[in-house]
C-alpha cells in the first residue's frame, strides 16, 4: 500500500468513494458524519450515479480507514475508487 491509496491528501482532486447508501437522507447522514472528521474540507455527493458516489476534499492528510469508520457508524459501507480518473 502507499500514501496515496491509504489516505486522502490535500488538493483539487480529492478522492472518490462508492457507497451502498441509496436515498438522499442516507447520503446526507454520510456527509454529516464525514464532515466531523478533522481535516475534511468538503464532501460532494453524486446522486446521479449508480452506485452512489461522493468525493472527499481535505485540507490535511486524512486516512481512508477513518472515513470508512465514520460511514460504518451511520450504518453503511464505502470503498475508495481509483486514485485519479483519467
Amino acid at each position: 500500500m502507499s500514501l496515496l491509496s491509504e489516505n486522502v491528501i490535500p488538493g483539487n482532486h480529492g478522492k472518490t468513494f462508492g457507497t451502498n447508501a441509496m436515498s438522499h437522507q442516507d447520503l446526507v447522514k454520510i456527509k454529516e458524519s464525514i464532515s466531523h472528521i478533522d481535516g475534511i474540507k468538503d464532501v460532494i455527493i453524486e446522486e446521479d450515479k449508480f452506485p452512489r458516489d461522493f468525493i472527499v476534499h481535505t485540507n490535511a492528510t486524512v486516512s481512508v480507514k477513518e472515513i470508512q469508520d465514520a460511514v460504518i457508524k451511520v450504518g453503511f459501507h464505502t470503498i475508495p475508487k481509483s486514485l485519479f480518473e483519467l
